[in-house]
């Protein structure tokens, strides 16, 4: 390997990670965060490199435009999507306090450039400047587009921390008493408002609208604590799915699942499960 090369597979290997993030916050898909880093990649390396001063500058505008292309595709595909769309998966040992699942579920309801706007300069932290260059627009065009995400989403953020050894605590308890069948345990710390939205893609069963509310919740666990055997499903790991406390679990199906607590004050405000194969599949 040449000097000039191994400089290249060094420089790549610096930044995929932190683009394949920002990617990823932008469409909420793993397989296509990797398709649009891997594209420009292959664009940076393709250019005369000695006319890009900063790679990552360039590349920052590569991968956001791609995204914001890919993303118009995206939003239309998902108004066809069969019951309810929820991001990929991610999980880690730690939580992401900047970008949480209910945030990412927020920023669907942005326009692509709010939200980029909103990513690039609030999360990522760059400049105004920068973003300005990124998107191909005025400083106070982007100024004004994440001033109007912030407010979109502003109930979004997590409101209340919690220890982490606690958090693994509750989704433990969690999965013990959703897959024994214990209502009681399963019901004592559910939040009264506490909503369930899962998402099997059309590939696996699951319900095709939220449910909401303490009653409903509690009747769609007692059903469900019917149909499977705790023999049959197996607790892989826990983590924090999408920067929420939960799990991943092996299930009757042979399937891997993954479940995500929003936690109010120490109680679930929210529940949340990936079924759908397709995006279960970098966990294997």
């Amino acid at each position: 390997m040449t000097r000039n090369e191994a400089e290249i597979a060094a420089t790549i290997k610096q930044l995929q990670p932190k683009l394949v993030r920002v990617a990823y916050r932008m469409l909420g898909s793993v397989h296509d965060a990797q398709d649009v880093v891997q594209d420009a990649l292959i664009r940076w390396v393709s250019v005369e490199r000695n006319d890009v001063r900063d790679p990552e500058a360039f590349m920052h505008r590569a991968v956001t435009r791609l995204c914001l292309d890919k993303l118009r595709s995206v939003q239309r595909e998902r108004k066809n999507y069969e019951g309810i769309w929820l991001p990929d998966p991610i999980v880690d040992d730690e939580d992401d306090e900047d970008v949480t699942l209910p945030l990412m579920l927020a920023l669907e309801r942005l326009s692509p450039l709010e939200r980029a706007s909103f990513l690039l300069h609030n999360v990522f932290g760059l400049p105004f400047e920068e973003v300005s260059s990124i998107l191909q627009r005025e400083i106070t065009a982007c100024r004004q587009l994440a001033a109007r995400a912030r407010t979109h989403i502003r109930e979004a953020r997590p409101r209340f921390q919690i220890e982490k050894r606690r958090a693994f605590e509750i989704a433990e308890a969690f999965y013990d008493a959703s897959r024994t069948g214990n209502l009681t345990a399963l019901g004592a710390p559910l939040a009264a408002d506490v909503t369930f939205r899962a998402d099997g893609g059309g590939k696996r069963p699951t319900v095709l609208e939220p449910i909401i509310g303490f009653e409903p919740v509690m009747q769609f666990f007692a059903t469900l604590a019917r149909s499977i055997s705790k023999d049959l499903s197996k607790l892989v790991r826990l983590g924090f799915v999408n920067g929420l406390p939960g799990f991943v679990s092996h299930e009757s199906d042979g399937e891997y699942s993954t479940t995500a607590l929003d936690l109010n004050e120490g109680r679930i405000a929210a529940i949340y499960v990936v079924r759908n194969p397709d995006k279960l599949r970098h966990l294997h």
